[in-house]
This record gives structure tokens, C-alpha cells and sequence, in this order.
């Protein structure tokens, strides 16, 4: 039989993403509504390690839906790799009488999660906030579509000044294992070459293409790049295009923490709701040591253990797209 669940802590872990806040308010309003106990925990595993939990209510998370960041702040915690740190943090529980976690963060946090829950007797349930929407078993992590739109409502500002001065962009933004914000953003804006960890890039097809566009004047090329991308970023790619161009106007812009911040879109803060009920739901029904996500506009269930083990991976037909409509 499974043990009851009386407690439930909660904590936000590694980089932070819009919709977070909307996250933990589910879960705590969803403990509340069952008569459980909710325990925010603060600056992820460190303040688990360092005993900084308090208790919430109803109220500890009004007007913070619409926030970004996290109320609970985040923290990578060395630590928490050790068996002595995981030790200290399961005894905070254990006198607190929690017996249920919930992590909200990316592959980093769960690796610890899953290492954690073989060790100690707390089930861990994960939900997904990273803005690289990197984790298999779901359609959306919290934070991508926030942080997608930043980076498409940036790049068409650059485009304006872009078509005005005939000039070459080379936009960086967030995605070091992995491209989908590049990929999105750069379909979204009609980008001419898009540059993601996942392929290998091609320098010399993408020179071949941009001298062949200057051959029949189109001198306003954008090209998105992950910051990830094996040729490293926007500023190697520059030098080397400054090269073999030199007759364009090449510019750089490297969007940065831009994208992690702002208030979340309707659509982080709707995923976020609904992962964070059914976080807890998961917990009262025995559903343990789970990863949840939405599939089809379906809640998934994969134990946390699968979800760190493999990436997402980007479509064959993704790529095809980018090479016709960038044509």
C-alpha cells in the first residue's frame, strides 16, 4: 500500500521560466483543496539542504500567475550531487513530515530528483520549466512559448533596420544543447538560415547560398543561431562570414536573459495550471516518481527516470521546411 500523502514540499530548480509561478500556485491551491499541507521550498535543492522551507497557503500565492521568475527562486546546487547533501535534505523532510515532492525545472533537476527517489522513501513527481523545450514527454515545457514570442517580437524589430540598411543579421538566442527556440523563432520571422546544436552546420552551403543571393540582390539575410551551435554562436560565425563577404553588412545581436524573462503567455500559465494539478493529483493517487506532461492535449505520464534519459529530437520535416521556405 501506497503511503498516504499529508505533505507536499515544492521547489523550482536550475534556469528559471516564465510560467513557474503559475506552477507552484497550482500546486499549492490544488494541496490546499485536498486538506494537504503545502511547503514552498526555497532556491531549490540548496534550500532543501539548508532547511529554508516554510509553509504556504491559498494567499502565500495570490497576484502570481501572471509574474515571471520564480517567488521561490532558483539555485544549481552542487550539493545536492552528493550522497552527504541528499542526506541532509531528506532528513528537512522527514522533520518536517513532508513525504511528497514536487520539482519543477528541467533535465538537470530531475537527474536529481531520480537519484533521490532511489535513495529515500519520497516519491517525486517532475513538471517541466526550462525554455529550451528539450524534455521528452510532452508537446511544451513551461517557459518556451513565453520565451519563443520574446525572441520573434526582438527579431522583427531587428528586421525593420535590417530591410532599411540592406544588411546581413546574425541573431543569437538562448538553446545551448538544444535549438528549438532558434528553430521557431527563426521559421516565425522567415529567417534565411537557421543554426541549432542538433545538426552539424555548413559553412560553406550557407556561404554558397549567401553569395548566390547577392548575386540576384537580396542583401537583407537573417540568420538565427542557437547559442548552442557547434560552430560557436553568432560571433564566430561573423568573423568567418566577415571573410568570405566583404562587401555585406554584417551585424550581430545576441538576445540573451532577455528571453527568460517577462510575464508569461496564456499558454505557459494554461500548461503550467494544468501540470501542477495534476502534479499533486498524481501524488494522492499513488502515481509516484513521475514525470508529467501534455501530449496532444492529453496529460502524459512517464516515469522520471525516462524523461532524463533521451532528448526531444527535431523533425526530419522541420528542417526540410526551414530549407524551402527560406528559398
Amino acid at each position: 500500500m501506497e503511503k498516504k500523502i499529508t505533505r507536499i514540499g515544492v521547489l523550482t530548480s536550475g534556469g528559471d521560466s516564465p510560467g513557474m509561478n503559475a506552477a507552484i500556485r497550482a500546486v499549492v491551491r490544488t494541496s490546499v483543496y485536498h486538506g494537504i499541507e503545502v511547503f514552498g521550498i526555497m532556491r531549490g535543492y540548496q534550500g532543501l539542504i539548508e532547511d529554508d522551507i516554510y509553509q504556504m497557503e491559498s494567499r502565500s500565492v495570490a497576484n502570481i500567475i501572471q509574474r515571471g521568475g520564480t517567488i521561490l527562486k532558483t539555485a544549481r546546487c552542487k550539493e545536492f550531487f552528493e550522497f552527504e547533501g541528499r542526506s541532509k535534505a531528506y532528513a528537512n523532510l522527514k522533520k518536517r513530515g513532508i513525504n511528497g515532492l514536487v520539482i519543477i525545472g528541467g533535465d538537470g533537476s530531475f537527474r536529481g530528483a531520480v537519484q533521490f527517489g532511489k535513495e529515500f522513501d519520497i516519491p517525486c513527481i517532475g513538471i517541466a520549466g526550462t525554455i529550451d523545450k528539450d524534455i521528452l514527454g510532452t508537446d511544451f515545457t513551461i517557459g518556451f512559448d513565453t520565451a519563443v514570442n520574446t525572441a520573434v517580437e526582438a527579431i522583427d524589430k531587428i528586421r525593420d533596420t535590417m530591410d532599411a540598411h540592406d544588411r546581413i543579421f546574425i541573431i543569437e538566442v538562448m538553446g545551448r544543447d538544444a535549438g528549438y527556440i532558434a528553430l521557431h523563432s527563426g521559421i516565425a520571422t522567415g529567417a534565411e538560415n537557421i543554426l541549432i546544436p542538433e545538426r552539424k552546420t555548413d559553412m560553406d552551403d550557407m556561404i554558397a547560398s549567401l553569395l548566390e543571393k547577392e548575386r540576384r540582390k537580396k542583401l537583407v539575410n537573417l540568420i538565427v543561431v542557437a547559442e548552442g551551435d557547434d560552430y560557436g554562436g553568432a560571433n564566430e560565425v561573423e568573423k568567418t562570414l566577415k571573410e568570405k563577404l566583404p562587401n555585406a553588412e554584417i551585424r550581430v545581436c545576441i538576445l540573451g536573459h532577455i528571453q527568460r524573462g517577462g510575464a508569461p503567455s496564456c499558454i505557459d500559465r494554461l500548461i503550467a495550471s494544468r501540470m501542477g494539478y495534476h502534479a499533486v493529483e498524481s501524488l494522492i493517487v499513488g502515481r509516484h516518481n513521475v514525470f508529467v506532461g501534455i501530449q496532444n492535449n492529453k496529460m502524459h505520464y512517464i516515469p522520471l527516470e525516462n524523461a532524463v534519459k533521451s532528448k526531444g529530437k527535431i523533425s526530419e520535416e522541420w528542417i526540410k521546411i526551414v530549407k524551402i521556405l527560406a528559398s
